[in-house]
């Protein structure tokens, strides 16, 4: 237990260090970049008076460690500050918006271990056949496929040609009530609150979206889960199991994949990172409003407020995902945290 306490603790350490590393390299980035919030927010025809005058309410007229000070002293109170383009505090915004992209990012990432798993598995098992041969095809194209190319794709066939899907105009039909707040993913809210019709718009919208970012992001589940395997497969503890008549099935799902569990684990990591930061195409093309939407509109706009929040969010996620991970691998195999 002692050893856990302290791994836990330095595990946090790192991870306290490396955002702290994040809020420097975004304030730097977001510093250089060029536009000037004053000029955005009064417009065109401004006055150099106005202009001074909300510079000095803004505070960009004062040197950058002064800026630097006070961003930070404004972090530490959970003050993210306000995005001047919806005019609510970036802590609003985000709160508003993570949900969306969190179901959208457990959707995808529930398809692709099902598919990746699966496929990985039986291309382990049966190496080098017509099998392993189709789903490292399968892989290749995954991983080869634009994900913008593939969500248009979607949409031209299933909506418009075969009209099998809604509108990409978001998570729910236009005009349809969101179901009661529990957990802010529609699909589940509108589950518990038992009203199949919005349950089955939900569904209807996420599908799309869902199935063209779980079809990238099995590639690289699929192609580890196949390495990891085989790598176990053709270990010494494996033909000893299968010498004294265990069923290769129990050495497969059982010893097979519980020692193949590390790599995976960290490709899955990676994968959900990559679902809830790297989705931005994703949720332009179908309407979805997360965060990626949002950090778009920052973009655009030279939002650098709800940019920065967007980040720092986002390196949250990233640390808690590798906490997390780091944990798994410590529970899988003692010696991790022993050492």
């Amino acid at each position: 237990m002692v050893s856990l306490r302290r791994y836990v603790a330095r595990r946090l350490l790192l991870g306290a260090v490396t955002l702290l590393g994040v809020v420097v390299a975004v304030f730097v980035l977001t510093s250089v970049l060029p536009g000037d919030l004053a000029s955005l927010k009064l417009g065109p025809y401004a006055t150099e008076e106005g202009l001074a005058a909300m510079r000095t309410e803004l505070g960009t007229d004062r040197p950058v460690m002064v800026q630097f000070v006070d961003y930070v002293s404004k972090l530490v109170r959970g003050d993210m500050g306000r995005s001047w383009l919806t005019g609510q505090t970036v802590r609003q915004d985000m709160s508003q918006r993570l949900p969306a992209t969190i179901e959208l990012a457990l959707a995808a990432l529930v398809m692709a271990l099902v598919v990746g798993h699966v496929l990985g598995i039986l291309a382990a098992v049966r190496r080098d056949s017509l099998i392993d041969q189709a789903v490292r095809g399968f892989a290749i194209l995954g991983a080869s496929t634009a994900i913008f190319w593939l969500a248009l794709v979607f949409i031209y066939v299933f909506y418009y040609r075969l009209d099998w899907a809604p509108a990409p105009v978001g998570r729910l039909d236009v005009g349809s009530e969101r179901p009661p707040p529990v957990t802010r993913l529609y699909v589940v809210d509108s589950l518990l609150a038992g009203d199949w019709e919005l349950f089955t718009s939900s569904l209807a919208h996420l599908a799309l979206p869902a199935l063209a970012l779980g079809f990238i992001v099995t590639a690289p589940i699929t192609k580890m889960v196949r390495a990891a395997m085989l790598d176990v497969l053709h270990s010494d503890f494996i033909r000893t199991a299968r010498a004294i008549g265990v069923p290769y099935r129990s050495i497969v799902m059982r010893d097979g994949l519980r020692n193949a569990l590390i790599p995976i684990l960290t490709t899955i990591g990676i994968v959900f990172g990559y679902l809830m930061a790297g989705n931005v195409l994703v949720e332009r093309i179908f309407a979805w409003p997360g965060i990626g939407q949002y950090a778009w509109q920052s973009l655009i706009s030279k939002d650098f407020e709800a940019l920065r929040g967007f980040i720092l969010v986002v390196a949250v996620i990233y640390v808690l995902i590798n906490l997390t991970i780091d944990l798994l691998y410590s529970v899988i195999d003692p010696r991790i945290r022993l050492g």
